[in-house]
């Protein structure tokens, strides 16, 4: 029998459900099993998204960790029965002396398992073992310990709760103690269903407990998710909180706890009841019969001899206990924060502008109108451009507005219309359009008008960290800017777009929101499986490679370490070791879009040309390092080489979420004598690298299938429930467009 069962529900935090599974695992106390409860399949009736999407990506990243560690033991619970049903599922699948429960994107810190054993070694096995735990935000902040005060007045060694009233298990979350298994199969404990399931299960344990001690070191890291807690949310489940409060005062009634006991219990409670009531925001409605029931509440279970607190807070007990709804309300008042409408103004440059999009942002919403940007304005590109083309197939009655920076207006379509960032024209449709499309962020002064739908498109699979888990790595976190206005940008999305089962998980961790994650593929790369070979012959000529040529496209991506755009490679010297009908494609990260770098001959540079998917259609092979294009082209079903030349700096100065030579998409070379090396002797397009590059695209070609786009028309622009939608074609179903006709690469 193990030492430790932890428990770790994973509803809704399948990014960060692999943190928290490596902080157990990695403890240097390996006397455990480790239980990850997954949501059970469910398909909801209102034809959203299904909840199986959601539920399919905690469950597959715990099947990965029991496959590797017999210590992991899945199971799964319906969402419907909340964070009690699954916690419950997971004790009934423990076999360990004691159950630790940890949330799905919370830490168990480094050694906390050796102290709890040790602790209960001293203590003699008691039957709660209460710790610290620290509270910490996601991205930037310091940790606090809101236990340490309570438990520092603890006595030394194991002691009856009477020795300590104060510690009723009300006032810790359920992951801040360990709890003996046999003790609670034997009080026949376990947690009661609703909202605020803590304050119920932690004033259950605390009147059954027999004999407790206290760990005065910090165990779990609780990340406040950046929304807050669920709990603070107006509805009608704040009502709840009362189910709750009398069915612990009950049991402690029934149990005929003693008074010194009971006055502790009864305030702490009534503490937790008159912070709500006192919030007439949290509850949508029925604030006056919820102050009612607490009333009622109140005066039945309120203990003899009992003495109010003293200040305002006894005040509001003495209104309570005479049910004096109105006096407490106007004690109370209506606690509301009104943001002022001058903080909430987009910031233009020019105070006639800044006025009229003041007088804009007043005007109706424009229902058949949508905005489109990508790459902050570069031109018509990427996902947005492929879901505007859609658009104008199946939705032709919106109209659409590209935005476009000063300068680049040559770039556009002719028969698309375009509006220059910053100019008069651009804040008019930002403020009137209903749809906006992006692949990165609109500017920080725009304003989500209600009723407005925004659509954040994404332009790639990311390898590297993104968005706040950039915040640990100074070099690029000192140019990110403020993750603290990021995540206001992030506010104003309502749906997120992913093309795999990993990006949906890092969006969540990189860009934690309430935005609805839509798992249909990324429409720019539908072209990988609607183009004709006339299509891939017309891009080569366009192009300027030469007939029977292979072309292999170098992408090396940005380096933040870095000023400026180094190749990192000899082309010259690689064409020359390649063969002498090979030509290089070079395309450079798109920061450096302007192109104009040196060449020569069998060198053509393609950094400039606008279209990514034309030029991997052209590529007989792709040669990257550490470049999000390597998971679009994998599409196609091409060799792909990655050149990891300087992957350990990489990885230390920007930081990445998996390990990409551990698990590439074929040969990887580390030095310019290895990358020729695997041209030469073929091996770059051999069985070794097919059979990376079919793993590779299993993981990451997941939901591309050449009909993302209209996936995302009909959901979006046209309203389409996700059951209308097509279905994501199998991958071995799929057929990529045809490669080049060109000769091989093998040399003797």
């Amino acid at each position: 029998m193990p030492r430790f069962s932890i428990i770790v529900p994973s509803h809704g935090v399948a990014g960060r459900l692999s943190q928290a599974l490596d902080s157990v695992l990695g403890q240097s106390f390996g006397d455990l099993q480790l239980i990850p409860v997954c949501d059970a399949p469910d398909t909801p009736a209102d034809g959203g998204p299904p909840a199986s999407s959601a539920a399919e990506n905690s469950a597959a990243v715990a099947a990965g960790y029991a496959e590797r560690d017999p210590r992991v033991t899945p199971v799964q619970s319906p969402p419907s029965a909340g964070p009690s049903g699954a916690r419950n599922a997971g004790m009934r699948a423990a076999v360990g002396a004691y159950l630790l429960f940890l949330d799905g994107d919370d830490l168990l810190l480094p050694g906390a398992l050796a102290a709890l054993d040790a602790r209960l070694a001293e203590t003699a096995d008691v039957d709660v073992l209460y710790a610290e735990h620290e509270r910490a935000p996601w991205w930037e902040g310091e940790p606090t310990n809101p236990a340490a005060p309570l438990l520092a007045k603890a006595p030394e060694g194991a002691f009856a709760p009477v020795e300590m009233p104060a510690l009723t298990g009300v006032q810790l979350p359920a992951w801040s103690a360990v709890y003996r298994r046999a003790f609670l199969a034997e009080q026949e404990l376990s947690f009661p269903d609703g909202h605020f399931t803590d304050l119920g299960w932690g004033g259950l344990v605390g009147i059954a407990a027999g004999r407790v001690a206290v760990l005065r070191r910090a165990v779990v890291r609780h990340r406040l998710r950046r929304q807050g807690s669920r709990l603070n949310l107006p509805g009608a489940h704040q009502h709840t909180l009362l189910d709750q409060v009398e069915r612990v005062l009950t049991r402690a009634a029934e149990c005929a706890l003693p008074a010194e006991r009971t006055g502790p219990l009864f305030d702490q409670l009534f503490a937790v009841v008159l912070k709500t009531a006192s919030r007439p925001e949290r509850l949508s409605s029925g604030h006056r019969a919820f102050f009612a029931r607490a009333a009622r509440l109140y005066r039945r279970y309120r203990p003899a001899g009992h003495r109010v607190p003293g200040g305002s807070l006894g005040v509001q007990h003495r209104l309570l206990a005479a049910g004096a709804y109105s006096a407490f309300r106007a004690l109370r008042g209506v606690n509301q924060a009104a943001g002022g409408a001058a903080g909430r103004l987009p910031r233009p440059r020019m105070l006639r502008t800044r006025l009229r999009y003041a007088r804009d942002l007043r005007r109706p919403l424009d229902p058949e109108l949508a905005v489109y940007c990508a790459y902050w304005g570069r031109g018509y590109a990427c996902n947005p451009a492929a879901i505007h083309a859609k658009a104008r197939e199946l939705a032709p009655h919106i109209r659409a507005v590209f935005l476009v920076e000063a300068g680049q207006e040559h770039t556009m379509p002719r028969d698309v219309e375009y509006a220059v960032i910053g100019s008069r024209r651009y804040w008019e449709v930002l403020s009137r359009a209903t749809y906006l499309i992006n692949n990165a962020n609109f500017a920080e002064g725009v304003v989500k008008r209600p009723g407005s739908v925004h659509l954040q498109t994404q332009h790639g699979t990311p390898l590297k960290t993104m968005g706040v888990d950039q915040s640990t790595y100074p070099v690029v976190a000192a140019r990110s800017g403020s993750f603290t206005k990021l995540l206001g940008r992030v506010d104003r999305w309502d749906f997120n777009l992913s093309s795999n089962r990993h990006s949906t998980q890092m969006w969540e961790r990189a860009y934690p929101g309430s935005y609805e994650q839509l798992e249909y593929g990324y429409p720019r790369n539908d072209v990988y499986y609607t183009a004709t070979a006339g299509d891939v012959a017309r891009v080569r000529a366009e192009l300027g490679v030469p007939e029977g040529s292979t072309a292999v496209l170098y992408a090396p991506t940005h380096r933040d370490h870095h000023t400026g755009f180094e190749p990192g490679l000899d082309l010259a010297e690689f064409c020359a070791a390649a063969g002498e009908d090979v030509v290089v494609l070079l395309r450079a990260h798109y920061f450096y879009d302007r192109g104009g770098f040196p060449g020569a001959d069998r060198i053509i540079d393609v950094t400039s040309h606008r279209c990514a998917e034309d030029v991997c259609l052209a590529a007989d092979a792709l040669v990257t390092d550490y470049s999000s294009i390597m998971f679009d082209y994998a599409n196609l079903d091409r060799p792909i080489v990655v050149y990891a030349d300087d992957w350990d700096v990489y990885r230390e100065t920007r930081g990445v979420y998996f390990d990409l030579p551990a698990e590439p998409p074929g040969m990887v070379a580390r030095t310019p004598r290895e990358l020729a090396a695997v041209f030469r002797d073929g091996s770059y397009a051999g069985p070794r690298a097919g059979a990376l590059r079919a793993v590779f695209r299993e993981r990451f070609c997941q939901f591309d299938d050449g009909r993302a786009a209209e996936r995302v028309v009909r959901r979006v622009l046209l309203g389409e429930p996700h059951a209308a939608l097509p279905p994501v074609l199998p991958l071995a179903e799929r057929v990529p467009a045809p490669a080049p006709a060109a000769a091989t690469l093998v040399r003797s």
